[in-house]
């Protein structure tokens, strides 16, 4: 099972919510084999995921991360959606 994080500066509340999303949208496109997890940007570790998902105002304290996909807008579920998809075909 390969693991998608979603990463923001406290851990809970951002990060919490584009889990959800990454969730949803993982359904939505009945893809199987990958699960959704979040964590703070102080805590996460590049052993920790396949592929992280961060805010742009963190991406420059995020590059340690691999497989990086930066939302400009944590709220629009099409650029997630799309770059999500993007990543993982």
């Amino acid at each position: 099972m390969k693991t998608i994080m979603a990463v923001c500066g406290s851990g809970l509340g951002s990060s919490f919510m584009v889990e959800m999303s990454i969730n949803d949208i993982l359904k939505e496109a009945g893809i199987s084999g990958y699960q959704a997890a979040h964590n703070s940007l102080a805590d996460a570790s590049p052993s920790q995921a396949d592929i992280f998902v961060v805010a742009a105002d963190l991406a420059p304290s995020a590059e340690h991360l691999p497989n990086l996909i930066v939302l400009n807008s944590l709220i629009d579920r099409n650029e997630l959606k799309d770059k999500l998809l993007a990543k993982i075909n």
